[in-house]
């Protein structure tokens, strides 16, 4: 265990879009990933029976169709061909088919024969690595996730009307606490922030998203430091210390940059093993 100090890596957002059927959940994903990046380095992964494809007006996004069974394995090789395939941004719509769709681990948790609280220790380690896998993905991922639905009534020109609100997201319990962003949509399409690790949208006015929540979102992400700069780090260290301490200071970046320190650990070495063999007298020379 050791004790460093706080510094913003530069990130891919994970963020959560909530809300019932008709709220916009896959307009304003598209809208916000256009923000992001590019038409063409968007992918939607659609659970929703080729719904994606309704929204090709907004631009030419990318498809990946995944149909029942909904298992969290299916989904983790969905988010894994979407990297393959060079994407920035990838959308899943929806994440709830994972926890409550056909296939999906209720489904299966109902079908284990023998003791149902036993059962869930066999089966709760595959959607952790389904939410790990969104996680550590390389890509921002944009999640939407189905809310339950109920009426209340409104006063709307001095009449009573019902209108549709959001309740609990499908999903399983706490999983809005995985995702750096989450928002709550409602039947006229405004977004409130929840959840806001950024910063940027929380205690705000509620807005219909546009491009420019994923401008804003893209920005705050590329503000902190790149693996591009520790791996410059790595390479203008002179001494074997300081290489540990920038492996230390950026352990999210262990991966990338441990195999290079190694090799400029090597090159130190030598260089220090030459040095030492001149002679006093600078004749010996290695």
């Amino acid at each position: 265990m050791e004790i460093r100090k706080a510094q913003r890596r530069e990130a891919k957002i994970k963020l959560a879009l909530q809300g019932p059927s008709g709220s916009g959940k896959s307009t304003s994903a598209l809208l916000m990933a256009s923000g992001i990046t590019d038409w063409s380095k968007i992918a939607v992964i659609d659970t929703e029976n080729h719904s994606a494809d309704l929204y090709a007006h907004l631009g030419e996004f990318n498809v990946l169709q995944l149909s029942k069974p909904f298992t969290p394995e299916r989904y983790i090789t969905a988010v894994e061909t979407c990297e393959e395939a060079g994407m920035e941004v990838i959308i899943i719509d929806s994440v709830s088919h994972e926890w409550e769709g056909n296939g999906g681990i209720l489904d299966q948790h109902g079908k284990m024969a023998g003791n149902s609280f036993t059962n869930w220790s066999k089966i709760t380690p595959r959607h952790n690595a389904f939410v790990q896998k969104m996680l550590e993905s390389s890509c921002h991922i944009i999640a939407t996730i189905r809310s339950k639905q109920d009426y209340t009534l409104t006063e709307k020109n001095g009449k009573m009307v019902p209108e549709k609100v959001g309740l609990k997201g499908v999903t399983r319990e706490g999983m809005d606490y995985e995702f750096t962003v989450v928002f709550d949509l409602d039947i006229s399409h405004h977004a409130k922030a929840t959840k806001d690790r950024t910063g940027l949208f929380m205690d705000k006015p509620e807005n219909v998203i546009t491009p420019g929540y994923g401008k804003r979102i893209l920005k705050w992400c590329n503000a902190g430091v790149s693996v591009e700069q520790v791996i410059k780090l790595v390479n203008e260290a002179t001494s074997i210390d300081q290489l540990r301490d920038i492996i230390r200071q950026y352990p999210d970046f262990r991966t990338q940059i441990e195999p290079l320190a190694i090799q400029r650990k090597e090159h130190i070495e030598k260089q220090t093993l030459s040095t030492s063999k001149i002679s006093g007298n600078g004749i010996e020379k290695s």
